[in-house]
């Protein structure tokens, strides 16, 4: 089953997401909106030090069933909104899966990864048709899904910063995940995020030197 869509002479987007035109849409208002989500106190102290978020960023396959609160949720998707992309284009989509019974169905489509199943699941998928760029379908294509992805560690970058644990999910059928949450869009990754059972330390990694090619 393939989500409707609603097109024009130039753009294809799923049903119930119709982007402005960005001649016309006022950005002072978008960049209000997501700046007063990012800037709203939260109950609890948060860690905002960027580099120490990413320091102690861990994947968790074990999470709590306890809720994420809204606020936090609308944080970490503003947070996907700020990530850069080919254009500024945005050339991806979010769906928020909130179903438990298409939740359960994700299991199945990654290959039951019971850890799919989380209070927050994030499934990120390409659209190419937003990016107006003059080059071939195929640099389109990898700059689409290249914003999908930057937009991916962006919220999980925040998901950590909020006190919260997430797991990276690449490995799933993607026909059967677009049937799932009802899309013609080709998924990238899903991101599952919740509060982890034990809160672990991140691993070890390795030395910059056996990372890092300099090239003079």
């Amino acid at each position: 089953m393939c989500m409707d869509k609603e097109t024009n002479n130039d753009m294809t987007w799923p049903k119930g997401y119709k982007p402005k035109d960005a001649s016309t849409e006022n950005l002072a208002i978008r960049f209000g909106l997501i700046s007063n989500i990012l800037k709203e106190k939260p109950v609890k102290k948060i860690n905002t030090e960027i580099f120490n978020v990413m320091a102690t960023r861990r994947s968790t396959r074990k999470f709590s069933k306890n809720p994420v609160e809204m606020w936090k949720i609308d944080k970490i998707l503003a947070a996907a909104d700020t990530a850069p992309t080919a254009g500024n284009y945005q050339g991806f989509e979010i769906f928020y899966v909130r179903d438990n019974a298409k939740k359960d169905s994700l299991v199945k489509a990654a290959n039951n990864q019971p850890y799919v199943n989380t209070p927050v699941v994030l499934v990120f998928c390409m659209n190419p048709d937003r990016i107006k760029l003059d080059f071939p379908k195929e640099v389109i294509s990898k700059f689409s899904i290249q914003d999908s992805t930057l937009a991916a560690a962006y919220s999980q970058l925040a998901a950590s910063a909020l006190g919260l644990s997430s797991i990276w999910i690449g490995m799933f059928d993607e026909t059967k995940v677009k049937e799932i949450i009802g899309t013609d869009l080709r998924p990238t990754s899903m991101l599952c995020i919740g509060y982890p059972i034990k809160k672990r330390p991140p691993k070890s990694r390795r030395q910059l030197k056996e990372l890092i090619h300099v090239v003079d």
